[in-house]
Protein backbone atom coordinates (compact mmCIF):
# COMPACT_ATOMS: atom_id res chain seq x y z
CA UNK A 1 0.00 0.00 0.00
CA UNK A 2 1.54 3.28 -1.12
CA UNK A 3 0.83 6.95 -0.44
CA UNK A 4 -0.12 9.77 -2.77
CA UNK A 5 1.74 13.07 -2.26
CA UNK A 6 -0.52 15.99 -1.35
CA UNK A 7 0.12 19.55 -0.17
CA UNK A 8 -2.20 19.68 2.85
CA UNK A 9 -3.19 17.32 5.65
CA UNK A 10 -6.70 16.07 4.89
CA UNK A 11 -9.38 16.62 7.51
CA UNK A 12 -12.32 14.46 8.53
CA UNK A 13 -13.39 11.59 10.74
CA UNK A 14 -12.38 9.09 8.07
CA UNK A 15 -8.66 9.85 8.50
CA UNK A 16 -6.01 8.44 10.83
CA UNK A 17 -2.66 10.24 11.08
CA UNK A 18 0.83 8.82 11.66
CA UNK A 19 4.39 10.20 11.51
CA UNK A 20 6.07 9.61 8.15
CA UNK A 21 9.33 7.88 8.98
CA UNK A 22 12.45 8.42 6.89
CA UNK A 23 13.72 4.86 6.56
CA UNK A 24 13.27 1.71 4.48
CA UNK A 25 9.66 0.60 4.04
CA UNK A 26 9.49 -3.13 4.71
CA UNK A 27 6.94 -5.95 4.85
CA UNK A 28 7.99 -8.46 7.50
CA UNK A 29 6.54 -11.98 7.50
CA UNK A 30 7.26 -14.85 9.86
CA UNK A 31 6.13 -18.41 9.20
CA UNK A 32 7.50 -20.58 11.99
CA UNK A 33 11.29 -20.58 11.70
CA UNK A 34 11.28 -18.57 8.45
CA UNK A 35 11.41 -14.74 8.37
CA UNK A 36 11.11 -12.68 5.20
CA UNK A 37 11.92 -8.95 4.91
CA UNK A 38 10.70 -7.43 1.67
CA UNK A 39 11.32 -3.88 0.44
CA UNK A 40 8.75 -1.74 -1.36
CA UNK A 41 10.35 -2.77 -4.66
CA UNK A 42 10.23 -6.46 -3.73
CA UNK A 43 13.91 -6.80 -2.83
CA UNK A 44 15.00 -9.16 -0.05
CA UNK A 45 16.33 -7.13 2.91
CA UNK A 46 16.87 -10.00 5.36
CA UNK A 47 20.61 -10.35 4.72
CA UNK A 48 21.18 -6.66 5.48
CA UNK A 49 19.32 -6.66 8.81
CA UNK A 50 20.10 -9.94 10.61
CA UNK A 51 19.25 -8.39 13.99
CA UNK A 52 15.66 -7.82 12.86
CA UNK A 53 15.39 -11.41 11.63
CA UNK A 54 16.75 -12.67 14.95
CA UNK A 55 14.38 -10.46 16.94
CA UNK A 56 11.39 -11.63 14.88
CA UNK A 57 12.24 -15.25 15.63
CA UNK A 58 12.20 -14.51 19.36
CA UNK A 59 8.66 -13.11 19.37
CA UNK A 60 5.91 -15.19 20.97
CA UNK A 61 3.79 -15.16 17.83
CA UNK A 62 5.21 -17.48 15.19
CA UNK A 63 3.00 -16.56 12.20
CA UNK A 64 2.25 -12.96 11.20
CA UNK A 65 2.78 -10.27 8.56
CA UNK A 66 3.63 -6.69 9.51
CA UNK A 67 4.03 -3.50 7.53
CA UNK A 68 6.56 -1.04 8.88
CA UNK A 69 9.75 0.97 8.46
CA UNK A 70 13.36 0.07 9.21
CA UNK A 71 15.37 2.88 10.82
CA UNK A 72 18.76 3.20 12.52
CA UNK A 73 18.84 5.28 15.73
CA UNK A 74 21.59 7.87 16.14
CA UNK A 75 21.61 9.75 19.43
CA UNK A 76 18.08 11.18 19.75
CA UNK A 77 17.19 10.85 16.08
CA UNK A 78 17.43 8.42 13.16
CA UNK A 79 20.26 8.39 10.63
CA UNK A 80 19.43 7.64 7.00
CA UNK A 81 23.14 7.65 6.17
CA UNK A 82 23.76 4.90 8.73
CA UNK A 83 20.84 3.02 7.20
CA UNK A 84 22.38 3.26 3.72
CA UNK A 85 25.63 1.81 5.03
CA UNK A 86 23.80 -1.42 5.79
CA UNK A 87 23.23 -2.15 2.09
CA UNK A 88 26.67 -3.65 1.69
CA UNK A 89 27.78 -6.71 -0.30
CA UNK A 90 30.11 -8.02 2.40
CA UNK A 91 28.35 -10.16 5.02
CA UNK A 92 31.12 -9.45 7.54
CA UNK A 93 30.55 -5.71 7.18
CA UNK A 94 26.78 -6.11 7.60
CA UNK A 95 27.31 -8.22 10.72
CA UNK A 96 29.68 -5.64 12.21
CA UNK A 97 27.25 -2.77 11.56
CA UNK A 98 24.27 -4.75 12.88
CA UNK A 99 26.12 -5.01 16.19
CA UNK A 100 27.46 -1.45 16.27
CA UNK A 101 24.34 0.34 14.95
CA UNK A 102 21.38 -2.04 15.36
CA UNK A 103 18.22 -1.10 13.50
CA UNK A 104 14.67 -0.71 14.77
CA UNK A 105 11.51 -1.92 13.05
CA UNK A 106 8.67 0.60 13.43
CA UNK A 107 5.35 -1.20 13.00
CA UNK A 108 2.29 0.61 11.65
CA UNK A 109 0.07 -2.16 10.26
CA UNK A 110 -0.83 -5.80 10.89
CA UNK A 111 -1.89 -7.77 7.82
CA UNK A 112 -2.16 -11.34 9.11
CA UNK A 113 -1.76 -13.58 12.16
CA UNK A 114 -2.18 -17.31 12.65
CA UNK A 115 -5.75 -16.70 13.81
CA UNK A 116 -6.63 -13.75 11.56
CA UNK A 117 -5.24 -14.63 8.15
CA UNK A 118 -7.38 -12.14 6.24
CA UNK A 119 -6.73 -8.97 8.26
CA UNK A 120 -5.56 -7.16 5.12
CA UNK A 121 -9.13 -7.40 3.80
CA UNK A 122 -10.50 -5.58 6.83
CA UNK A 123 -10.65 -1.82 7.31
CA UNK A 124 -7.95 0.11 9.11
CA UNK A 125 -10.57 0.83 11.78
CA UNK A 126 -10.41 -2.91 12.56
CA UNK A 127 -6.71 -3.49 11.84
CA UNK A 128 -5.31 -0.79 14.16
CA UNK A 129 -6.87 -2.21 17.36
CA UNK A 130 -5.68 -5.66 16.28
CA UNK A 131 -2.17 -4.27 15.81
CA UNK A 132 -2.17 -2.62 19.24
CA UNK A 133 -3.27 -5.88 20.86
CA UNK A 134 -0.59 -7.78 18.94
CA UNK A 135 2.07 -5.24 19.92
CA UNK A 136 1.17 -5.39 23.61
CA UNK A 137 1.36 -9.18 23.60
CA UNK A 138 4.49 -9.57 21.48
CA UNK A 139 6.58 -6.48 20.84
CA UNK A 140 7.35 -4.95 24.23
CA UNK A 141 11.03 -4.97 25.15
CA UNK A 142 12.22 -5.76 21.61
CA UNK A 143 13.65 -3.79 18.69
CA UNK A 144 10.11 -3.71 17.32
CA UNK A 145 8.28 -0.47 18.15
CA UNK A 146 4.65 0.46 17.61
CA UNK A 147 4.41 3.59 15.46
CA UNK A 148 1.98 6.11 17.00
CA UNK A 149 -1.35 6.97 15.39
CA UNK A 150 -3.93 9.64 16.12
CA UNK A 151 -7.30 10.87 14.94
CA UNK A 152 -6.39 14.42 16.02
CA UNK A 153 -5.79 16.88 13.19
CA UNK A 154 -4.05 19.22 15.66
CA UNK A 155 -1.57 16.50 16.63
CA UNK A 156 -0.90 15.73 12.97
CA UNK A 157 -0.17 19.41 12.32
CA UNK A 158 2.26 19.42 15.23
CA UNK A 159 4.03 16.35 13.89
CA UNK A 160 4.36 18.00 10.48
CA UNK A 161 5.67 21.27 11.95
CA UNK A 162 8.28 19.45 14.03
CA UNK A 163 9.30 16.89 11.42
CA UNK A 164 13.00 16.23 11.14
CA UNK A 165 15.64 13.99 12.64
CA UNK A 166 14.06 10.87 11.19
CA UNK A 167 10.48 11.90 10.58
CA UNK A 168 9.92 13.87 7.39
CA UNK A 169 6.20 14.49 7.44
CA UNK A 170 2.80 12.94 8.11
CA UNK A 171 0.92 9.99 6.67
CA UNK A 172 -2.89 10.15 6.49
CA UNK A 173 -4.80 6.87 6.09
CA UNK A 174 -8.46 6.20 5.42
CA UNK A 175 -9.83 4.17 8.33
CA UNK A 176 -12.81 2.92 6.30
CA UNK A 177 -10.76 1.08 3.66
CA UNK A 178 -8.98 -2.29 3.62
CA UNK A 179 -5.25 -2.62 2.96
CA UNK A 180 -4.85 -1.84 -0.74
CA UNK A 181 -1.53 -3.16 -2.02
CA UNK A 182 -0.18 -1.37 -5.08
CA UNK A 183 -2.60 1.57 -4.96
CA UNK A 184 -2.47 5.09 -3.53
CA UNK A 185 -6.19 5.59 -2.98
CA UNK A 186 -6.33 5.11 0.79
CA UNK A 187 -3.13 6.81 1.95
CA UNK A 188 -1.68 10.29 1.55
CA UNK A 189 1.73 11.72 2.50
CA UNK A 190 2.43 15.30 3.42
CA UNK A 191 6.01 16.53 3.71
CA UNK A 192 7.34 19.72 5.22
CA UNK A 193 9.36 21.60 2.63
CA UNK A 194 11.96 24.16 3.64
CA UNK A 195 14.20 26.61 1.81
CA UNK A 196 17.90 27.44 2.02
CA UNK A 197 20.23 29.96 0.41
CA UNK A 198 23.17 28.15 -1.21
CA UNK A 199 26.32 29.07 -3.08
CA UNK A 200 26.60 27.66 -6.61
CA UNK A 201 30.04 26.09 -6.26
CA UNK A 202 30.02 24.25 -9.59
CA UNK A 203 27.89 22.76 -12.32
CA UNK A 204 27.63 19.80 -14.64
CA UNK A 205 26.79 19.88 -18.33
CA UNK A 206 23.70 18.05 -19.55
CA UNK A 207 24.17 14.86 -21.57
CA UNK A 208 22.31 16.33 -24.53
CA UNK A 209 22.99 19.54 -26.41
CA UNK A 210 20.71 22.41 -27.44
CA UNK A 211 21.22 23.78 -30.94
CA UNK A 212 24.54 21.97 -31.06
CA UNK A 213 25.83 23.61 -27.89
CA UNK A 214 26.54 22.14 -24.48
CA UNK A 215 24.23 23.50 -21.80
CA UNK A 216 24.05 23.23 -18.04
CA UNK A 217 22.37 20.12 -16.63
CA UNK A 218 22.61 20.72 -12.90
CA UNK A 219 23.91 23.21 -10.36
CA UNK A 220 26.10 22.01 -7.50
CA UNK A 221 25.18 23.62 -4.20
CA UNK A 222 27.44 24.58 -1.32
CA UNK A 223 27.30 25.86 2.25
CA UNK A 224 30.04 27.32 4.43
CA UNK A 225 31.03 25.81 7.77
CA UNK A 226 32.37 27.63 10.83
CA UNK A 227 35.92 27.43 9.44
CA UNK A 228 34.98 29.15 6.20
CA UNK A 229 35.16 26.01 4.06
CA UNK A 230 32.59 25.60 1.29
CA UNK A 231 31.09 22.09 1.34
CA UNK A 232 29.12 20.44 -1.45
CA UNK A 233 25.65 19.67 -0.02
CA UNK A 234 23.57 18.66 -3.04
CA UNK A 235 22.31 19.73 -6.43
CA UNK A 236 19.39 21.07 -8.39
CA UNK A 237 18.52 20.14 -11.95
CA UNK A 238 15.17 21.95 -11.98
CA UNK A 239 16.29 24.43 -14.63
CA UNK A 240 13.83 25.55 -17.29
CA UNK A 241 14.94 24.57 -20.80
CA UNK A 242 14.51 28.10 -22.18
CA UNK A 243 16.81 29.47 -19.46
CA UNK A 244 19.65 27.00 -19.95
CA UNK A 245 21.58 28.71 -22.81
CA UNK A 246 21.81 32.09 -21.04
CA UNK A 247 22.55 30.47 -17.68
CA UNK A 248 25.27 28.34 -19.25
CA UNK A 249 27.03 31.44 -20.53
CA UNK A 250 26.75 33.07 -17.12
CA UNK A 251 28.24 30.01 -15.43
CA UNK A 252 31.04 29.50 -17.94
CA UNK A 253 32.20 33.07 -17.29
CA UNK A 254 32.71 32.14 -13.62
CA UNK A 255 34.56 28.83 -14.15
CA UNK A 256 37.64 28.82 -11.95
CA UNK A 257 39.04 27.99 -8.56
CA UNK A 258 38.45 27.54 -5.75
CA UNK A 259 35.10 25.80 -6.28
CA UNK A 260 34.43 23.71 -3.17
CA UNK A 261 37.11 24.06 -0.51
CA UNK A 262 35.61 21.43 1.82
CA UNK A 263 33.78 18.28 0.76
CA UNK A 264 33.59 18.22 -3.03
CA UNK A 265 31.36 16.30 -5.47
CA UNK A 266 32.60 13.43 -7.56
CA UNK A 267 34.67 11.82 -4.82
CA UNK A 268 35.06 8.06 -4.85
CA UNK A 269 32.04 6.13 -3.61
CA UNK A 270 30.07 3.09 -4.64
CA UNK A 271 27.38 5.44 -6.03
CA UNK A 272 29.61 7.65 -8.17
CA UNK A 273 29.87 7.16 -11.94
CA UNK A 274 32.27 8.43 -14.56
CA UNK A 275 29.80 11.17 -15.52
CA UNK A 276 29.14 12.22 -11.92
CA UNK A 277 32.86 12.88 -11.44
CA UNK A 278 32.92 15.46 -14.26
CA UNK A 279 32.02 18.91 -13.03
CA UNK A 280 33.19 22.48 -13.46
CA UNK A 281 34.26 24.46 -10.36
CA UNK A 282 33.01 28.02 -10.06
CA UNK A 283 34.18 31.10 -8.27
CA UNK A 284 31.82 31.60 -5.30
CA UNK A 285 29.79 34.47 -6.71
CA UNK A 286 26.24 33.16 -7.24
CA UNK A 287 23.64 32.55 -4.54
CA UNK A 288 20.40 30.70 -5.15
CA UNK A 289 17.49 29.88 -2.85
CA UNK A 290 16.28 26.29 -3.17
CA UNK A 291 13.41 24.31 -1.70
CA UNK A 292 14.24 20.96 -0.09
CA UNK A 293 12.42 18.30 1.89
CA UNK A 294 15.15 16.66 3.97
CA UNK A 295 18.72 17.36 5.05
CA UNK A 296 20.90 14.74 6.77
CA UNK A 297 24.56 13.84 6.88
CA UNK A 298 25.38 17.39 5.73
CA UNK A 299 23.58 16.81 2.41
CA UNK A 300 20.18 17.39 0.87
CA UNK A 301 18.71 13.90 0.64
CA UNK A 302 17.05 14.52 -2.73
CA UNK A 303 17.34 16.98 -5.56
CA UNK A 304 16.13 20.49 -4.74
CA UNK A 305 13.82 22.93 -6.52
CA UNK A 306 14.87 26.44 -7.50
CA UNK A 307 12.90 29.21 -5.83
CA UNK A 308 14.87 32.32 -6.88
CA UNK A 309 18.31 33.79 -7.41
CA UNK A 310 19.63 35.90 -4.52
CA UNK A 311 21.91 38.66 -5.90
CA UNK A 312 21.17 40.55 -2.69
CA UNK A 313 22.86 37.93 -0.52
CA UNK A 314 26.61 37.52 0.01
CA UNK A 315 27.92 33.97 -0.58
CA UNK A 316 29.55 33.94 2.86
CA UNK A 317 26.12 34.30 4.43
CA UNK A 318 25.17 30.85 3.11
CA UNK A 319 26.08 28.71 6.12
CA UNK A 320 24.92 25.47 7.73
CA UNK A 321 23.51 27.56 10.57
CA UNK A 322 20.35 28.37 8.56
CA UNK A 323 19.41 24.68 8.42
CA UNK A 324 19.21 24.22 12.15
CA UNK A 325 15.65 23.56 13.25
CA UNK A 326 13.74 22.50 16.30
CA UNK A 327 12.59 19.00 15.50
CA UNK A 328 10.69 16.43 17.47
CA UNK A 329 12.85 13.65 18.86
CA UNK A 330 11.53 10.56 17.08
CA UNK A 331 12.39 8.22 19.94
CA UNK A 332 10.03 10.24 22.16
CA UNK A 333 7.21 9.78 19.67
CA UNK A 334 7.67 6.02 20.02
CA UNK A 335 7.23 6.15 23.78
Amino acid sequence: MEARSVDEIPRGKQWQYEPKWDGFRCLLSRDGSSVDLRSKSGEDLARYFPEIVAAALKLKADRFTLDGEIVVPHRKSFSFDALLQRIHPAASRVKKLSEETPALYLVFDLLATSRQKDLAKRTLHERRPALETFAKANLEGSIFRLSPATASYATAKKWLAQSGGGSDGVIAKRIDLPYQAGTRDGMQKIKKFRSADCVVGGFRYANNKMAGRKVVGSLLLGLYDDKGLLHHVGFTSAIKAEEKPALTGRLEALIGEPGFTGNAPGGPSRWSTERSAKWCPLKPKLVIEVCYDHFSGERFRHGTSILRWRPDKAPRQCTFEQLKQKAAEPMKLLG
